[in-house]
């Protein structure tokens, strides 16, 4: 059993930590907007607070309508039927360019939020310009999410890692074009910031196209040898499994980002402590996230082959390698959560708040890492809509109204605290959401698993 646990480890983390670095690079670019427009002004990191709260919450539901593409690909993969992969590709793309034009378009429509939030004035103008501007990286996102989903299906998760790394340096630098005004160019604050991820989404998706086109590993599935007009009957098969991935992260994220918008009445110094920990403990969910990526397909291949005893295996393995390296990442935020958040911000009221938010993320580690790399897993068996209604509840059931009642400490709740707790009650709700998440989310995988696994008997005698 142990060699048998090595060996699957080792298949998934030969596909998991090429795209471990990649989404570190990914998430890089957020974090160097926190961190640059946080040492140019305290309003400039506000703005971009507010803003990347809301493309955070259109970009992650694009990405997770394109994961699709990665169960329905490793499947043909594990099937041998790589035939069938091309057209696969050239109606995901399709698919890929209208849902990123539909994304921008309701990212600039989103900025009416602004007007119910009793903003500043200057931080409300600065936070709608980031959205505007950022908005034009997202048609080129869902389309480099489509090759991401393809690519990684192939195992071949190389050009995920160099591509996001050459965009981390490139929004890096372009930050501190921007941001600072260098080199005689305009001091454009967190718009910098905006324009400079903007620009890098279409570098990336420029970058994922060349390496398809060149490398030889792709020859044989190559999806751009001809043109093709969109099929609406396929790609509303691929919405099928897409949508309630896209509705899962959209319940998850819409969830964090409304913790920032709520959190925004307290002022200051509260939305960017709230913004440090959001930002912090999304970089360290990337390691959960991406062997989830790696999970998802494992699971379809091996569900390809046939194998759907191994297939559980595969499963379960994802999850407790997961929760091993939880108890690992939770221990160190405990332990640096002061050193963390002096290196967003030099304002030393924001580090204090923020410090203590680090240690409610840190507590949440283990059940946002059982609950990722669950729903992985369930993607690998194309199983989408049971856990969409389970994060749904999760989040809008849970996690929300016990943030709102520690939180805010409204009258009209029938219990809540003498003072509200700020941002620290919100941050306990949504650890008790994530905990509600996980376990109802290993319940279901393990009766999937098992039934799929009963029905295949049956056939079999």
């Amino acid at each position: 059993m142990k060699t048998k646990i090595r060996t699957e480890l080792a298949k998934l983390w030969q596909i998991a930590w090429p795209v471990l670095i990649g989404q570190l690079a990914t998430v890089g670019m957020s974090v160097a907007d926190v961190a640059m427009a946080g040492h140019f002004s305290a309003g400039d990191l506000a703005a971009v607070a507010l803003g990347a709260s809301l493309w955070s919450i259109i970009l992650v539901t694009v990405m997770g309508v394109m994961i699709s593409i990665n169960a329905i690909v490793s499947h043909e993969v594990g099937a041998g039927a790589f035939n069938k992969i091309p057209h696969i590709m050239r109606q995901s793309m399709w698919m890929a360019f209208g849902i990123g034009v539909i994304a921008c378009l309701l990212l600039n429509l989103s900025t009416e939020v602004f007007d119910y939030l009793q903003l500043e004035a200057s931080v409300q103008q600065k936070a709608t310009e980031f959205v505007r501007v950022i908005s034009i990286g997202m048609p080129a996102f869902a389309m480099y999410r489509a090759l991401y989903s393809y690519t990684t299906s192939l195992n071949e998760t190389k050009p995920v890692m160099v591509i996001a790394i050459v965009g981390l340096i490139f929004n890096v630098l372009v930050n501190y074009l921007f941001i600072y005004g260098k080199f005689g160019l305009p001091q454009l604050g967190s718009t910098g910031c905006a324009l400079a991820t903007g620009v890098a989404m279409w570098l990336m998706l420029g970058a994922m196209l060349w390496w398809v086109h060149h490398a030889p590993v792709y020859q044989q599935t190559f999806p751009f040898t001809h043109r093709e007009m969109p099929k609406w009957s396929e790609i509303r098969s691929m919405l099928r499994i897409g949508l309630p991935i896209g509705v899962t992260y959209f319940a998850e994220v819409s969830a964090f980002c409304a913790v920032g918008l709520l959190v925004a009445r307290f002022g200051v110094i509260a939305i960017s402590a709230n913004q440090i920990a959001l930002n912090f403990s999304s970089l360290i969910f990337m390691i959960p996230m991406s062997l989830g990526i790696a999970l998802t397909t494992r699971v379809s291949q091996t569900l390809g082959e046939g194998n759907v005893i191994h297939a559980r295996f595969v499963s379960w393995t994802g999850v407790g390698i997961s929760l091993v390296i939880a108890v690992v990442s939770a221990s160190l935020m405990t332990i640096f959560r002061h050193q963390v958040a002096a290196a967003y911000t030099s304002d030393p009221a924001v580090q204090e708040v923020a410090a203590n938010l680090l240690l409610l993320a840190a507590i949440f580690q283990l059940s946002d890492a059982a609950q990722v790399t669950l729903s992985c897993a369930l993607r690998g068996y194309k199983v989408t809509r049971v856990p969409m209604f389970i994060h749904i509840m999760a989040f809008y059931g849970f996690a929300l109204p016990i943030g709102i009642a520690l939180g805010l400490a409204p009258d009209w709740m029938p219990w809540h605290p003498v003072k509200p707790m700020e941002a620290s009650g919100f941050w306990i709700g949504l650890v008790l959401g994530l905990t509600v998440a996980a376990i109802l989310l290993g319940i279901f995988l393990h009766r999937l698993s098992s039934t799929r696994i009963a029905y295949h008997l049956s056939r079999v005698e």
